[in-house]
């Protein structure tokens, strides 16, 4: 409980900050609709012309982009405005400040601001998603399947970019490593079987995007069994583990601004 009125006390404060900015708010819905608009656009036209993804459906490759939108989303409005902030706290020395709170530190620099504008894409990506259930025809089975595997796919989204934004502690330049696995997540929006198996092997088992998008489709789809979501969540699970266990780790070669 005292994580969670600390993270709503962190976001409460960050969103009343930047909506300030009303115009950007309100400019940022229609930025997100063009974007999924030209998303559908996309998957539309390899369908349009009479070639499939990996043998999906239209109506189940919607489901994949639907994941990924959301994925995206939280991109936009928790992963990049706090990740990419600790290599900028590694080189003024801030993070001293961080280290020193009477709490986790991983916490802290993962989840104290949240991106207005990061709202109109949640949101858009909530209602792409929805659609992709509608038309893909999903019962009450799937849709609780569909919205357990979207929480293991933002939760393996946000190990993995931890463990990218921890490296900074050593290579304090590379800042920008979060947005660089944003764009490789993206290539989520379409099923993994749609690439060369070379690539389909490098986002299984190298970047796990295999499981942030298309396992959980997958399960939702019952394309894969319900006890599919456990190895979702053991893969989900396992990164988040390691990202501890390595942000502990970079913290021992940390040198701290005073000493």
């Amino acid at each position: 409980m005292r994580y969670l009125k600390l993270l709503a006390l962190f976001w409460q404060t960050s969103l009343a900050a930047r909506m300030e900015y009303r115009t950007a708010f309100a400019l940022a819905f229609l930025e997100a609709g063009l974007e999924a608009a030209g998303k559908l656009f996309g998957v539309y036209l390899f369908y349009a012309n009479g070639f499939d993804l990996g043998g999906w459906r239209w109506q189940e490759a919607l489901v994949v982009l639907g994941l990924a939108s959301l994925l995206d989303a939280f991109f936009i409005g928790v992963f990049n405005p706090n990740l990419r902030r600790i290599s900028e706290m590694v080189q003024d020395g801030t993070l001293d400040f961080v280290l020193l709170k009477p709490v986790s530190s991983q916490f802290w620099v993962s989840v104290q601001q949240f991106a207005a504008e990061g709202v109109p894409f949640v949101l858009v990506s909530l209602g792409l998603l929805g659609y992709a259930g509608a038309v893909a025809g999903l019962d009450a089975a799937g849709w609780l399947r569909l919205g357990l595997g979207a929480a293991a796919a933002l939760l393996l989204a946000y190990a993995v970019a931890f463990l990218f934004a921890t490296t900074s502690i050593w290579f304090v330049k590379i800042f920008n490593v979060v947005y660089f696995l944003n764009t490789i997540v993206w290539t989520g929006q379409y099923p993994v079987q749609a690439y060369s198996r070379p690539f389909r092997i490098f986002m299984t088992f190298v970047l796990p995007v295999y499981f942030m998008t298309t396992a959980p489709a997958e399960v939702a789809l019952a394309r894969l069994p319900t006890s599919w979501l456990l190895v979702v969540f053991a893969v989900a699970g396992g990164v988040l583990v390691l990202s501890r266990a390595f942000w502990r780790f970079a913290l021992r070669f940390y040198a701290s601004a005073s000493s």
